[in-house]
């Protein structure tokens, strides 16, 4: 069985605008100063308390997660925004459409957002049944860490070999690495390109037609 596993947030929806919005309403609420855009951007992937205290690595563990229930809660309304929504990237929809209509193929998700805030854009997009395997930051270490990666393998009966690992960050190619499979970037995300080469992608890709390409020749 082949498995192919996406990460979320950069890679398959742009949701940069509502996490901006929701990190810079939590900070506020607490006292203090947004931050620019390219800050907060550079800690998605990773799981939110992880984040949070990177953003923040001087303040008090109460106020770390002060912030962090803030974001949670400003998330959960400005997603009911339309102004705030998250769409895919181009041609995403397409290539998800594609790959799972393929035999012995499988699709899965390691994402650092919680499952309610996966199971809502799912539901949105309608692009549950396209998925065999969901991992998120509720169950699982944040990103580098592998167990995402190798829980998707476990439920999908797929091994590294056959596994290929898609992601916007370097949190999610470092993870792959650990992981043993094979890591590809794309270059639509948060991180630069160079970043994702020095952590080990194999391959980048510049559209969702060029990723397509890449998953068939790993798979040819």
């Amino acid at each position: 069985m082949k498995l192919v596993i996406f990460d979320c947030d950069g890679t398959l929806v742009d949701s940069q605008h509502l996490i901006v919005a929701a990190m810079n309403q939590a900070f506020e609420a607490n006292g203090l100063a947004p931050l620019a855009r390219e800050k907060v951007l550079s800690i998605v992937g990773l799981s939110l308390p992880l984040a949070i205290e990177m953003l923040i690595p001087h303040e008090t563990p109460s106020c770390i997660a002060a912030v962090t229930e803030g974001y949670r809660g400003a998330f959960g309304v400005l997603r009911r925004d339309p102004s705030h929504n998250e769409p895919l990237y181009p041609g995403v929809l397409e290539l998800i459409t594609a790959l799972s209509a393929q035999d012995g193929v499988l699709l899965g998700v390691a994402t650092g957002k919680s499952i309610r805030g996966v199971d809502a854009l799912f539901e949105r997009m309608n692009l549950g049944a396209h998925f065999h395997t969901i991992q998120t930051a509720d169950t699982h270490p944040s990103k580098p860490h592998p167990s995402m990666v190798l829980r998707a393998m476990e439920e999908a009966g797929a091994d590294p070999r056959d596994t290929i690992m898609i992601g916007d960050t370097t949190y999610d190619i470092e993870m792959a690495r650990r992981a043993g499979v094979a890591p590809i970037g794309v270059t639509w995300g948060y991180h630069p390109v160079v970043s994702l080469r020095d952590a080990g992608a194999i391959d980048i890709a510049h559209d969702a037609d060029d990723l397509g390409r890449m998953i068939m020749a790993k798979y040819a």
